[in-house]
């Protein structure tokens, strides 16, 4: 049974036992010892401790796991020998270069000595290979086409990737074999008097003499494997990274648009507070809606990081939860605002009023109209359940409908009768009533012309509520009608005829109340009247002469216009 020791190795903290740590300790005096009398030591040191302490994590499964001598010795032998290194230098210059091609495995990291404001950009120049200058050019584009929502991307790298500070991180960065001779390496590099000479040695082509052993085939297909593993491990991981940032860009234009919308009271906005029925700010519900769908993206974009970046700083457990219970705090919300907005619909209540038309059937033919205003003919297009919003006459806000509609019933009693139906709904039965009652609408009668409006308005207070007028006029028999122009379209289906309304116009004709309760018509033709009238015409206007006749089966048709005279006759 070994005895386990505590070790502090760069700032991190590890159980290691006694023979791993007597054999590491010598392994770091040597280092020590081999770099003594060199430029930059104590940073070349620091270094070598660093990127010992980083394998040394990686390897570890649990922070409880204990450093055996395995663990040792694979680390050294990825770092390499002291004695290795401590060659004098000129002796290297005669060697043929290496042929050999080491895949070098690239780590995100900000460069901080080539940054401009975080070093993200610099940084992914590294990783990707390319000049930090398109990165930075491709930001700006990003960032001008997605009205800055790019900046939050950004933000978002540059407190994640963490910067490149060691000399290991800085080689990690560049994709270069983190050793004792690379580390050496670039700690020189920093010492002008010593730069030249430590570019020109080949540290990689010594550290590989130091391995030994050959794979075999089932290693090399191993490998192959799990390399292509890897390939669709970084496909996988770009596809997150686009989809989340897709929906966080998405999401941040559609929360500033839904702002700007609102501060500057672009027409069709305003039907949020139209149909609001929980007084929620529109910008409160567009805040929650974006942590509600976005909190998601964002674990969607992180994870994709992580699949890229192996060492990607972690957000923290405290930032992971906060994000979690927010996200649940908008969920429910949303959830309950919803309930609440459904509950404004649940209950449909109605007033009807039923009065007398003081009308003398004696005197002449009813004529219906409907009138409409021009302080609702001409108001915006935009519409919610067939309302609008417009402004009266005294300034004041209001929603109407313009699709009021009627029907013709006869009377029992030998009276006109006129019946207006207000509906609304509302989260009580009581409250919909009340709604109801509060629907404005009026009609006229002047002699024989009964003026119907065409239209209803409420307050803008009693927000749409699916509010609905329905009128019905009650005609004795024998009533005779004539519909305006003003009127087309606007008769009930519930209002029965003894013709086919596909070929009529009702406008056009005379109406009387028949005794069975439908409309029966005073002057119209017969179908087989109009198909002969349709089949025999002549047109004269400014677009020429059109002359159609049919005859026992023979037609002539002349056409005379601009092109000319055309004539067809035959059977």
């Amino acid at each position: 049974m070994n005895k386990t020791i505590n070790i502090n190795l760069a700032n991190l903290f590890f159980h290691i036992d006694e023979v791993a740590y007597s054999k590491l300790q010598r392994y770091l005096e040597a280092i020590k010892r081999s770099f003594a009398n060199t430029s930059g030591s104590d940073e070349i040191i620091a270094d070598i401790e660093a990127r010992i302490a980083e394998l040394f994590h990686e390897k570890m499964e649990n922070e409880r796991q204990v450093i055996t001598l395995k663990e040792v010795d694979e680390v050294i032998n990825i770092m390499g020998q002291p004695e290795d290194y401590m060659v004098d230098e000129d002796i290297f210059e005669d060697l043929p270069k290496s042929t050999s091609n080491p895949i070098k495995i690239k780590k995100l990291y900000r460069d901080i000595e080539s940054k401009y404001i975080g070093g993200v950009s610099a940084g992914l120049g590294h990783y990707f290979g390319i000049d930090a200058l398109w990165i930075r050019l491709i930001w700006i584009l990003l960032t001008i086409f997605s009205w800055g929502g790019f900046v939050f991307i950004y933000a978002l790298l540059w407190i994640l990737v963490p910067e490149a500070v060691t000399t290991a991180q800085k080689l990690d960065m560049t994709g270069e074999t983190v050793n004792i001779s690379t580390i050496e390496k670039k700690v020189k590099e920093g010492f002008d008097d010593v730069a030249e000479k430590v570019k020109n040695v080949d540290y990689e082509q010594v550290g590989n003499k130091v391995k030994k052993g050959s794979k075999n085939f089932f290693d090399a297909l191993t490998e192959i494997i799990t390399f292509l593993f890897k390939i669709i491990g970084k496909v996988f991981g770009i596809f997150l990274i686009i989809l989340g940032a897709a929906g966080l860009v998405g999401l941040f234009i559609g929360l500033f648009t839904v702002g700007v919308l609102e501060v500057i009271h672009i027409p069709g906005i305003d039907f949020y507070d139209m149909i609001n029925s929980t007084g929620t700010p529109i910008w409160l519900v567009s805040l929650l809606s974006f942590f509600a769908i976005g909190i998601p993206f964002f674990f969607l974009l992180y994870l994709g990081l992580k699949v890229l970046i192996n060492n990607l700083k972690s957000i923290g457990s405290l930032a992971k939860y906060s994000l979690v219970g927010l996200w649940f705090l908008s969920i429910v919300t949303l959830v309950v605002l919803g309930v609440q907005q459904a509950t404004a619909h649940a209950y449909t209540g109605s007033t009807t009023t039923k009065e007398i038309l003081p009308y003398n059937i004696a005197l002449d033919t009813l004529q219906i109209t409907m009138k409409s205003s021009d302080l609702y003919e001409y108001q915006e297009d935009y519409d919610f359940d067939g309302m609008r919003v417009a402004y009266n006459d005294k300034g004041e806000k209001v929603l109407f409908n313009d699709e009021v509609r009627f029907n013709l019933k006869i009377s029992e009693d030998g009276q006109a009768h006129i019946k207006i139906t207000k509906d609304a709904s509302g989260h009580s039965f009581n409250d919909a009533k009340d709604r109801a009652s509060k629907i404005a609408y009026n009609y006229e009668l002047k002699g024989n012309k009964l003026i119907l409006d065409r239209f209803f308005i409420t307050a803008a207070a009693n927000k749409i509520r699916s509010q609905d007028v329905r009128v019905t006029l009650y005609l004795p028999k024998k009533t005779v009608i004539r519909l305006d122009k003003s009127a087309k379209n606007k008769l009930g289906y519930r209002t029965k005829t003894d013709r086919e309304m596909d070929f009529l116009n009702m406008e056009d004709y005379l109406w009387q109340m028949g005794a069975n309760g439908s409309l029966e018509c005073v002057n119209c033709p017969l179908k087989k009247d109009l198909d002969e009238k349709e089949n025999n015409k002549i047109l004269i206007n400014k677009e020429g002469i059109d002359i159609d006749i049919k005859d026992n089966g023979d037609s002539f048709k002349m056409k005379i216009d601009e092109n000319g005279v055309k004539i067809k006759t035959g059977n």
